[in-house]
């Protein structure tokens, strides 16, 4: 492998873990500057996330747009709010207007009570039995002008054509950590997204996504991504103070809890969350530099597992996810716009010299420490 992709997350306010929302739910100058803040720093993409009351992600990707000149769009969408025609043909014009920026990131939602708050009464295998055949009809839609017939079990439409076909060919990720998730992700994703896990589960889970793309009958292997929410300090003990301190406010400060978010605060029903904590519970830290401790503290509503440690610490911690098979890494910090840009400063550029020293060598190794040697840092411990 001689590159990884990153991708940050953007939202349309000041807002996080640790951080209460400030300012207007649409802020245009906050959204240029923080898009514009991951296009400085390196950022190969941006996700633009999705929940049932938050801003339309196809508009805001519009306008991150048209003040940015390269940085990808990776617009979150769930299949089942719109007809998949429609979805096409939006996905289609944004792609043309922003110059073939587009991917889709498909998200088929493992939480009954948020699908409902868009007027999704589906159970969660209906679910992804939907999103098999939007998959299919979007993937037809964007490589075929000509007129087609569609008749499944949720959607039938008759001479559908696009007039409108994207500049590029626009990958699809695929986020899900269960069966049915592999099952219809390893069959239409470019890219998978997992949360992140140990290396051991990681590994486990790569091994199924690449088992269902087999089953599925590809001959190709579907890229892998893995998100974290790396800390970062000027020296261990310092990465492992702000680490706390991170901890302290979402447990004891909590003002922007996702969990209510959601609808829920009991056990969550999405296995990506479940799995989350039940790294939690094995312990804390674990392999180089993953902390669970965050994700226990906030209910592991997204993606919240931290890499804790000096950029060089980190930068080698996401390299040992690049030599189980990963080829993209998402990272978004809890303070998100000064955490991006630190990220282009001091974490990106050692990432990326390192698989260019592997290969200009030729001869990729693996990182110093493997999964099952490496010790936790000693500052870690509290």
């Amino acid at each position: 492998m001689t590159s990884v992709e990153f991708i940050g997350m953007i939202g349309t306010q000041h807002a996080s873990e640790i951080h209460a929302p400030s300012g207007p739910v649409v802020d245009p100058a906050y959204t240029r500057r923080f898009a514009r803040a991951h296009e400085d720093a390196g950022f190969d993409r941006i996700l633009i996330g999705y929940g049932s009351g938050w801003p339309e992600g196809g508009q805001v990707a519009a306008h991150v747009a048209a003040h940015t000149e390269r940085l990808g769009l990776l617009v979150a969408h769930r299949p089942g709010f719109v007809a998949p025609t429609l979805a096409a043909r939006t996905f289609a014009t944004l792609d043309q207007f922003s110059g073939g920026r587009v991917a889709v990131h498909v998200i088929t939602g493992g939480i009954d009570h948020e699908q409902r708050r868009d007027g999704d009464y589906l159970g969660k295998d209906e679910r992804y039995a939907r999103t098999d055949e939007y998959l299919e009809i979007l993937r037809r839609a964007w490589s075929s002008p000509e007129s087609f017939d569609y008749e499944g079990k949720y959607y039938r439409f008759a001479d559908f054509s696009a007039h409108v076909q994207p500049a590029h060919r626009i990958p699809l990720y695929f986020g899900g950590s269960s069966e049915a998730a592999y099952r219809v992700g390893g069959k239409h994703a470019d890219t998978f997204a997992l949360w992140g896990e140990p290396l051991k589960e990681t590994a486990e889970q790569i091994a199924s996504v690449r088992a269902a793309a087999v089953a599925a009958g590809r001959t190709d292997e579907p890229g892998i991504s893995v998100s974290f929410r790396p800390i970062l300090g000027p020296t261990e003990e310092l990465a492992w103070e702000r680490a706390h301190a991170i901890l302290d406010t979402i447990t004891t400060g909590y003002t922007n809890s996702p969990k209510g978010s959601w609808g829920t605060d009991g056990p969550p029903q999405n296995v990506g969350s479940q799995r989350l904590l039940a790294a939690a519970a094995k312990g804390d830290l674990h392999d180089r530099a993953l902390w669970t401790a965050t994700a226990k503290a906030s209910g592991a509503v997204g993606n919240s597992t931290a890499l804790v440690g000096t950029p060089e610490t980190v930068a080698q911690a996401l390299l040992d996810y690049v030599d189980i098979g990963v080829t993209t890494l998402l990272i978004r910090g809890y303070d998100p716009l000064d955490d991006a840009i630190d990220y282009g400063r001091h974490l990106l550029p050692l990432v990326r010299q390192e698989l260019a020293r592997r290969a200009a060598s030729s001869t990729p190794a693996l990182s110093t420490a493997s999964s099952s040697s490496a010790e936790p840092v000693a500052a870690g411990a509290r």
